[in-house]
């Protein structure tokens, strides 16, 4: 069984699974058959770092799944929207999805525009971000980054791009600005990193 990554939606989680102090909500969100995220953290082996999201924004909620609980799996780069519809979060994704397509990288949307994809649940709102995952493997030179980011710049909505290297994520924006420096999120935390795609950068 190929493990889930961080922003994979995942479905099985029971609400009886949950622990004693998660919110009615979220055993609602769960009776309802809607997935959860994988997030980024360490846990111990048999299981994986999830959060469910409720009606708000405020309504989060991280626990763990067991792995054997997984019924379905549906990554970012599975998305694509079938029509443009009336978001600009939904008609920014449409207008690059060619762009990003030619970067050659796996590529998908993630947040609130990944789960109303996956789940038709509406959580979208006229104010909506667009947040996206590029998989990045090898480095992702900084000049080619300002290109890409000059591009998102352009859009109808403010738009979150995470490279994903093989040892966390950088934010798009901050590699391509001009700090040596900049912020690896990975499981073990934040890093302060010169290059996000060493492998040492990211030990404790």
């Amino acid at each position: 069984m190929t493990l889930p990554r961080p922003h994979d939606l995942l479905w099985g989680l029971a609400p009886e699974q949950l622990p004693a102090e998660a919110p009615a909500w979220a055993r609602q969100v769960l009776a309802a058959g809607q997935p959860v995220v994988v997030r980024r953290a360490l846990c111990e082996p048999g299981r994986v770092a999830v959060g469910l999201r409720g009606a708000s924004r405020e309504q989060r909620f991280a626990t763990l799944m067991p792995l054997a609980a997984i019924q379905r799996c549906v990554s970012p780069e599975q998305l694509r929207p079938r029509t443009s519809g009336h978001w600009p979060a939904l008609r920014a994704l449409v207008d690059l999805m060619p762009q990003l397509e030619a970067t050659g990288l796996a590529w998908g949307p993630t947040g609130g525009v990944g789960f109303e994809l996956a789940t038709g649940v509406p959580v979208l709102h006229a104010e909506s971000d667009l947040d996206l995952v590029l998989r990045t493997p090898e480095p992702f030179v900084r000049q080619r980054a300002r290109e890409l980011l000059a591009l998102l710049e352009r859009a109808r909505c403010r738009i979150d791009l995470q490279l994903e290297t093989p040892f966390g994520a950088v934010a798009l924006r901050e590699w391509a600005g001009d700090s040596r420096r900049v912020l690896l999120k990975c499981a073990e935390g934040a890093r302060l990193v010169d290059n996000p795609w060493q492998a040492l950068e990211c030990v404790a």
